[in-house]
């Protein structure tokens, strides 16, 4: 997805300038509340990407150098490429398996890298392993499975986890199964705690708003074409002979493709969303239709196209943790107020559905989006998002 909600993209979505103008006030906060809260602000600002001298002493405070290396680790589902973090002092921090969303360029996604670099750099050793599926834009029940293995594992390597237990951090989609993954049997005492960063609570519900732009509060939102495009990609077969299924989705991928280059490369992009139309125009019926609506972001055309089908293709519980087993081990939901791919509603739910079972820190700020649109924030919002942080990285 467009992770405008990971802190890597938070040097557009925090306002730079209600920051700096507070962060004097947020030092001294800091200094007052110890060094918990301190970790937690250099690492916010860090991330946002700060400029200044004070911020950036600020960000480089108890930082460290850290070394990457990639490796392959196993699961039920095959190996799977990961990359590790790790701070050249050794453990300091807890590991943390960090998984993004569906994107194509996976662990090399440039602010997947970033934010496993800040950690790393703030003492944490970082996992990231690369379910094949998530570069497919394909949302499965293998992907808990490979999150639970992934987890196990380093779990199980003492140099990576003395005491036996590692965070699960999940970005978009692998927020809300990185939840899935952290209730599941086998990770009893080995998750810390998990953080779903824009993640959703029930996937059907979040498939609908796609399609409707309707929120389980009766009011409505416009929903990011994004998504759509990515429910469109995973229920293709559905939809089109099967002949037709697999042309249509390397159609799909390259529109997809070219979404993310416009973050990177304008030039790039446009060679690409012509490469998605002339897709369009070699496809037969109907392909060619739903590819002509994926181009044009035509989400009110395709979201009726689509509803019929997302129930089912979302139905296995493995796939949402609000109809899963709950872990036992603390809960982090933060998101985007403004989200337009996975409303910030569905942490509010997931929230309530989880604080019979477990402690849940729930978070919705301005300053961070999964959409394009940016908004300005108060300095207030920075300290609310500067003490989410400093309690979740002193689990």
């Amino acid at each position: 997805m467009h992770l405008r909600r990971a802190p890597a993209a938070m040097s557009r979505a925090v306002a730079g300038k209600a920051l700096a103008a507070s962060l004097v006030a947020l030092l001294a906060v800091a200094l007052w509340a110890g060094p918990d809260w301190l970790r937690g602000l250099s690492f916010v600002v860090r991330a946002a990407g700060m400029r200044g001298d004070a911020a950036e002493a600020l960000s480089r405070w108890n930082t460290e150098p850290f070394d990457v290396s990639d490796l392959r680790v196993p699961t039920r589902h095959g190996p799977v490429r990961a990359r590790l973090y790790r701070p050249r002092e050794g453990w300091g921090g807890r590991t943390v398996v960090l998984t993004s969303g569906v994107h194509a360029d996976g662990i090399d996604e440039p602010r997947l890298v970033k934010l496993a670099g800040d950690l790393a750099s703030g003492g944490h050793t970082v996992l990231t392993p690369e379910p094949e599926d998530l570069l497919r834009y394909e949302i499965t029940p293998r992907l808990p499975d490979i999150l639970e293995d992934a987890a196990l594992w380093a779990s199980g390597q003492k140099e990576l986890a003395p005491d036996g237990k590692v965070a699960l951090f999940g970005i978009s989609f692998s927020g809300g199964l990185s939840v899935v993954a952290a209730g599941r049997p086998a990770l009893k005492d080995r998750v810390a705690a998990t953080l779903s960063f824009g993640g959703h609570g029930d996937l059907p519900r979040v498939l609908a708003f796609l399609c409707t732009g309707a929120l389980p509060d009766g009011s409505r939102m416009a929903p990011h074409d994004y998504g759509v495009v990515v429910i469109l990609l995973n229920v293709a077969d559905r939809l089109v002979p099967p002949e037709q299924v697999e042309p249509l989705r390397a159609g799909i991928r390259t529109f997809l493709r070219a979404s993310h280059l416009t973050l990177t490369d304008g030039a790039k992009a446009e060679q690409t969303f012509a490469r998605a139309r002339a897709f369009q125009a070699e496809l037969p019926e109907p392909a060619a239709t739903l590819m002509g609506h994926v181009n044009a972001r035509n989400v009110a055309a395709l979201g009726p196209l689509l509803l019929p089908h997302v129930k089912g293709f979302a139905a296995d519980p493995s796939l949402s943790p609000e109809r899963s087993p709950p872990p036992g081990s603390p809960v982090y939901l933060l998101h985007g107020e403004g989200d337009t791919v996975i409303p910030a509603m569905e942490s509010v739910l997931l929230a309530r559905a989880l604080r019979p079972h477990t402690h849940v820190e729930q978070l919705a700020t301005p300053l961070i989006s999964h959409a394009e649109v940016d908004r300005q924030a108060s300095p207030s919002d920075v300290r609310r998002l500067v003490g989410f942080w400093a309690d979740l990285l002193d689990e």
